[in-house]
This record gives structure tokens, C-alpha cells and sequence, in this order.
């Protein structure tokens, strides 16, 4: 499994999380989430998987189970800064392929890692995923982020609200989509080339990121393209809460 030119997959890692403390470490099948996303994403046909993180517990815990791990600085504001300043390190060529696989994710499909790295071109230096929604709940639902495409499969925009509206079904019914209507669930995980990771932390902070809360649309606000990988299914839930990790406990233990 590869995509049509090496990649990199860089896992940024912190212990702090309001929801489940200490979350990387939880243990999963007896190794902690954090080497289960790694070894995952191994299977994606990377080229290299290194974790990011500024805390030395998951930097040790990492060495144990033979994941290659980097330690960071501890006041990057997002996970985005924090794999541009190890890929920065490992000395990267500006046209390298990096992927951004978040820690939480231990079930996550090695064929989404590769088929988004893939989408990286010499014009296109951002790449993401998205899956077709069949759910009239999850269309109006604002936690479920949709993206809407051009004809080349690039974003035109992404928002928590229902797009594109559907003026005519909706007017008739909100129960049900309408009939061939399929938006877009936008699914977080992000390909770069190493040129424009660089770039991404410089880039000012964009108004309709700051009303959205939605971190990529700073991209769009400053003119790059990003291009949009269509996965045939809704992929495996990360790791958020409490029951998310015993039910992702379940399934390694089944």
C-alpha cells in the first residue's frame, strides 16, 4: 500500500485533555493508545512515523515500544505547529509529502492515510478527506463538519452548517435528505507538502476560522488549495471520551 510518492506521518501527541486525562497513554489491549495509532499507521506504507510531543512520559513510553518520537516545544498553539517544527528538524525536502495523524485515532485506516497523501501535488500543498452523510441528524448537526468541492475535488468551503442547502427538498421536508442529496462529512486528517507546513504557521488567522472555529479555513482565506480524497465509508470514530475508550477497548479485546 503507498501512495504515489513517499510520506511521512507525524503523530502529535500532549497529555492534557479536558475530556480524558492522560488520554495517549490509556491502555489499549495492554499498549497505550498512542503506540496503537503509531503502529496503524505504520501499515499505511509510510515511508517513516514519527510522534510529536512535548511531554517526556509519552517520549519514553514511545522508545519502549520502538516508535520513532521527537520532543517538542510545549507552547505550539495547535498540533499543526507542532509537527511543522519536527518535520523542520528531520530536515524534510520542501516537496516531502507530511501527514498529520491525530494521537486519538488507534483504529484509523491505513488506506485513508495513504489515499490523502496521495492527493499532494506540485499545485495542490494541502490535502484532507471527507465521506458522503446518508444521516438527516448528522446533516444539521453543527459538530459534524461539512465540505463542499469543486469540480477538481478541491475544497470551496467547509462549515459546521448544513452545505450545499438543499432549498427546494428542505422546504418541503426536514425529516429526510432529499433524494440524491449527499453533503459532505469533512474527516480530520490532513496531508501537506513540507513547503507549505513551513508557511502554515505564519499565515494570520482568518475571520471565517474564528466564526466557523474551524482551523483550515485559514487556508482557503489565503488562497491555497485543498485538495479533497472522497473515502467510500464513514471511517472508525476516534477517541474523544470516556466510552469511546472502553468501546475501542472492545473491539482490540474481542
Amino acid at each position: 500500500m503507498s501512495s504515489s510518492k513517499p510520506f511521512t506521518v507525524i503523530i502529535p501527541a500532549r497529555l492534557a485533555s479536558t475530556r480524558l486525562p492522560n488520554k495517549p497513554l490509556a491502555d489499549i489491549g495492554g499498549k497505550p493508545m498512542i503506540v496503537r495509532t503509531a503502529e496503524r499507521a505504520a501499515l499505511s506504507g509510510a515511508a517513516q512515523v514519527i510522534v510529536a510531543t512535548d511531554h517526556a512520559e509519552i517520549l519514553a513510553v514511545c522508545a519502549r515500544h520502538g516508535i520513532a518520537a521527537r520532543l517538542t516545544r510545549a507552547d505550539h498553539p495547535s498540533g499543526t505547529d507542532r509537527i511543522a517544527e519536527v518535520a523542520a528538524a528531520l530536515g524534510l525536502a520542501a516537496d516531502a509529502v507530511v501527514v498529520n495523524v491525530q494521537g486519538d485515532e488507534p483504529m484509523i485506516e491505513p488506506e485513508l492515510i495513504a489515499a490523502t497523501a496521495a492527493q499532494i501535488t506540485g499545485e495542490v500543498p494541502m490535502a484532507t478527506a471527507a465521506h458522503a452523510i446518508d444521516s438527516v441528524a448528522d446533516a444539521f448537526n453543527p459538530n459534524v463538519v461539512k465540505v463542499v468541492l469543486n469540480q477538481a475535488g478541491r475544497a470551496l468551503y467547509f462549515s459546521r452548517a448544513t452545505i450545499p442547502w438543499h432549498r427546494d427538498g428542505f422546504a418541503q421536508s426536514r425529516q429526510d435528505l432529499p433524494a440524491g442529496y449527499l453533503p459532505l462529512r469533512h474527516i480530520g486528517l490532513y496531508a501537506y507538502s513540507n513547503g507549505f507546513l513551513q508557511t502554515y504557521p505564519t499565515l494570520a488567522v482568518s475571520p471565517l476560522e474564528q466564526i466557523e472555529a474551524l482551523e483550515q479555513l485559514r487556508v482557503l482565506w489565503h488562497g491555497y488549495p485543498i485538495a479533497v480524497h472522497i473515502a467510500p465509508a464513514a471511517p472508525a470514530v476516534g477517541v474523544d471520551t470516556p466510552e469511546d475508550l472502553e468501546r475501542v477497548r472492545r473491539f482490540f479485546d474481542a
